[in-house]
């Protein structure tokens, strides 16, 4: 029942959210129903974001594996892979990874997973865009 559950809001979620291009647009101000289904999804991955980050800084870059919130990502891209309504979705997000304590960002990197039945999610694509200047004691 949880897993059609996380699997119904993961479908409504890429279904509002349909379109080619999510444009870049200012931080939102108020609550609102697609705010909500994007938070949700971003919990459900949160576990997901955080391995693929880890994997990537820890431990050749930091000595440490560095943290993302959940409000730290820009949804960049939405797309079925397998036509209208097929279950095996991609999402696009760009993240800012910190060091979690004092959240000094320590890079950008733009993430892409697949979705699908399960729900099942896989790291399609890692992609490291930049690696910020750090404090000392923060580097490998």
């Amino acid at each position: 029942m949880r897993k059609l559950t996380i699997t119904f809001i993961l479908a409504l979620f890429l279904a509002l959210t349909s379109q080619a291009k999510v444009q870049s647009i200012s931080k939102p101000t108020q609550d609102s129903e697609q705010l909500r289904l994007q938070d949700m999804l971003m919990l459900f991955l949160q576990r997901h974001i955080a391995d693929a980050v880890g994997d990537y800084y820890y431990p050749q870059i930091l000595n440490f594996k560095p943290y993302v919130n959940p409000w730290d990502y820009e949804v960049i891209q939405t797309k079925r892979v397998n036509d209208f309504r097929g279950f095996l979705l991609e999402i696009t997000l760009l993240v800012e990874p910190s060091d979690g304590g004092h959240n000094i960002p320590v890079g950008k990197d733009c993430i892409t997973f697949q979705i699908s039945v399960g729900p099942s999610v896989k790291l399609v694509k890692y992609k490291h865009l930049a690696t910020y200047e750090l404090p000392l004691d923060l580097i490998k």
